[in-house]
């Protein structure tokens, strides 16, 4: 492909910011696009990465740093893309961009903040808490200027944001552009959600505040995520004492997922991890199918040495609300009997869904929508938009993406 044309990343998480980094610094013009009003995706959510328990802020600070020095990037966030045209080598892309109402000028003083009464539910947290309505997507948000969801505000509270800033950063006038960028190729890595667990009716349907997906466990557990890194149970505030880790929540199984994730066994067995460390008197339980640990099998052979870590192989059938306990039932197939187990709080290993939804072009998808490599050669799907994986092949997947739109005629 002529290095002259962009190329037209969509998706500002661990995939879309290495392939836009890999093409920029080999000298190629590059827009990178993503959905929300920060970079980072689910990596910037995470406490830990396994299997060395380090956490993500030393990669990312790395990549933004990186991101500050691409002369030859343009990045449009709260931006989606709406209609593509035309073909490899010369595509036609409609991009609709939300307001943030905070321009360039701001210096993420907080002074907005702190004039700000009004509250919104803070998604970064996964829900677990409120955040102001003008605000960052955590400490290392970036780009590091904040965002105001002036729907979230009366006028009142918006005219208090906009006098607070000293340095002009507040538009309120700031409206929805339509733009369209001519580009040479598309790497659409828009990542993934997890599996709703309202459709899982034996696993509560979400509607048992102690039981808590493998996302929000990692905002638990993270110093800077709602209760400071202390694990405490969402109903009450209660610190747990024991907590259930269940496998599956939804995978291989025919009526809701019927693949298997891959990562989501390593994941539970790092947020053990995570309890271990933040409550070392706590009982831990962790119930699966069967454990797929692959090549982080010492990862795994460690905690097995744990005494206060039981790793029962065994699906669960239901958990119900007992009293101020959360009742498991579950079967312990290798001991051949059926267990009812209390805990504080149960965490489900819920599985990764393709971001794949209202695509707007056609593109071939396998049985679970994921996408796949196509006719259309200009069009290269990236990352766990393309096929479940953890962070390292994530990174490894976009570099390839990266080489591929290098090699379009």
């Amino acid at each position: 492909m002529s290095q002259s044309k962009a190329t037209l990343v969509v998706g500002g998480g661990m995939s879309g910011i290495t392939t836009a980094l890999e093409l920029s610094e080999l000298g190629q013009p590059v827009i990178l696009v993503e959905k929300s009003p920060f970079l980072g995706g689910k990596v910037a959510t995470f406490n830990k990465y396994f299997p060395k328990l380090c956490p993500p802020t030393c990669g990312l600070e790395i990549n933004y740093k990186r991101l500050r020095k691409a002369g030859n990037l343009t990045l449009y966030t709260q931006a989606q893309v709406t209609k593509v045209d035309g073909g490899p080598g010369d595509y036609s892309v409609t991009l609709e961009i939300s307001p943030r109402y905070i321009n360039s000028k701001c210096t993420a003083c907080g002074d907005c903040a702190e004039a700000c009464s009004s509250e919104r539910d803070d998604d970064f947290n996964q829900g677990m808490a409120r955040t102001k309505a003008v605000y960052l997507a955590g400490h290392m948000a970036y780009p590091h200027h904040y965002v105001l969801d002036k729907a979230a505000c009366d006028e009142a509270d918006l005219s208090k944001i906009k006098d607070a800033c000293k340095f002009g950063a507040v538009d309120l006038d700031e409206v929805p552009r339509t733009l369209t960028e001519q580009v040479g190729a598309i790497v659409w890595a828009t990542g993934w959600e997890s599996y709703d667990v309202s459709k899982v009716e034996y696993l509560g349907r979400g509607e048992l505040p102690d039981v808590i997906t493998n996302l929000q466990m990692e905002r638990l557990a993270d110093k800077s995520g709602p209760t400071g890194g202390k694990l405490c149970r969402p109903s009450d505030g209660k610190e747990v004492e024991s907590v259930a880790f269940v496998q599956c929540a939804g995978s291989r199984d025919v009526k809701h997922l019927a693949y298997c994730s891959g990562i989501c066994c390593l994941a539970s067995l790092k947020q053990i991890n995570y309890v271990r460390e933040a409550a070392p008197n706590a009982k831990v339980y962790m119930f699966h199918i069967d454990v797929r640990a692959g090549k982080y099998e010492t990862f795994y052979a460690k905690l097995q040495t744990d005494d206060s870590v039981q790793i029962i192989k065994g699906k669960v059938a239901g958990i119900f609300q007992e009293g101020g306990s959360l009742r498991l039932q579950v079967e312990d197939i290798e001991a051949g009997k059926f267990l009812k187990v209390d805990v504080d709080m149960a965490v489900l290993a819920t599985g990764i869904v393709p971001n794949t939804a209202d695509l707007p072009f056609d593109a071939p998808m396998d049985d679970y929508g994921f996408l796949m490599m196509g006719d259309a050669p200009g069009i290269i799907p990236a990352g766990c938009v393309r096929r479940p994986a953890d962070v390292a092949t994530v990174v490894q997947d976009a570099t390839g993406a990266a080489m591929r739109t290098l090699c379009q005629e």
